[in-house]
């Protein structure tokens, strides 16, 4: 499966899918992030992390205007949802069935526990900032 098609939302930005790295607990995030949880086939978690200033730019640029505060949190869940959502498509071409909870935005300075390893998927999007793509799965 190619990577790229996972992204689709993003499709208007230039993506440098950079080298997957493995990391254990805790996950410290310092910015804002979207956990949402997969049940089905597999188990576990999907973390979209980036800073503030990259996701109002991702929104900026869907939306034409600046996003912050609440409107930002708001974005940053629907972001989670389309990306996680793709995701779930693509593994089914694999016949691979996976399930997708709501977004749960978390903001500011948190450590998550709760899981082994992770692997790290770091999006770089020109002119915008780095996505990482946190995959939590549970064995």
């Amino acid at each position: 499966m190619d990577p790229s098609l996972l992204l689709s939302p993003l499709f208007l930005l230039t993506i440098d899918i950079q080298k997957p790295s493995l990391i254990r607990q805790p996950f410290k995030q310092e910015s804002i992030s979207v956990l949402i949880g997969i049940s089905g086939d597999n188990r576990g978690r999907i973390i979209i992390e980036g800073t503030n200033g990259c996701m109002s730019k991702i929104g900026e640029g869907m939306f034409v205007i600046p996003l912050e505060g609440e409107m930002l949190e708001s974005f940053a869940a629907e972001l989670g949802n389309m990306l996680a959502g793709n995701i779930a498509t693509c593994l089914e071409t694999e016949n691979t069935i996976i399930d997708i909870t709501p977004p749960t935005v978390i903001v500011g300075n948190t450590k998550i526990y709760g899981f082994n390893e992770a692997v790290n998927l770091p999006i770089s999007l020109e002119g915008v900032g780095t996505l990482h793509i946190i995959l939590m799965v549970e064995m």
